[in-house]
């Protein structure tokens, strides 16, 4: 009997799927601000996005990132994102 070993679930806080932690995308609260955490190992308040150009845009679009992490970001900090994610 072989158990295989469960994955992490975090929920996507743009359409709110559970789906397993390496199918998402991190975000990080800093001291200084947000950034995407590629290794998911920078401490900080974290949030899960889904890692497809949809929830990725939405998530811009509707400024989830407030809402997730209860502050009013800048906007420079979301063109970062949509630069980041255009080139990928």
């Amino acid at each position: 009997m072989v158990e295989t070993k469960k994955q992490p679930q975090r929920m996507c806080i743009v359409c709110r799927e559970m789906k397993n932690k390496n199918e998402l995308v991190r975000f990080v609260r800093t001291d200084k601000s947000v950034v995407l955490d590629e290794t998911s190992k920078i401490a900080g308040r974290g949030a899960y996005v889904c890692n497809n150009n949809e929830c990725i845009n939405k998530c811009i679009k509707t400024r989830a990132l407030n809402r997730a992490f209860k502050e009013n970001l800048s906007e420079d900090i979301y063109n970062s994102l949509r630069e980041s994610f255009s080139a990928k």
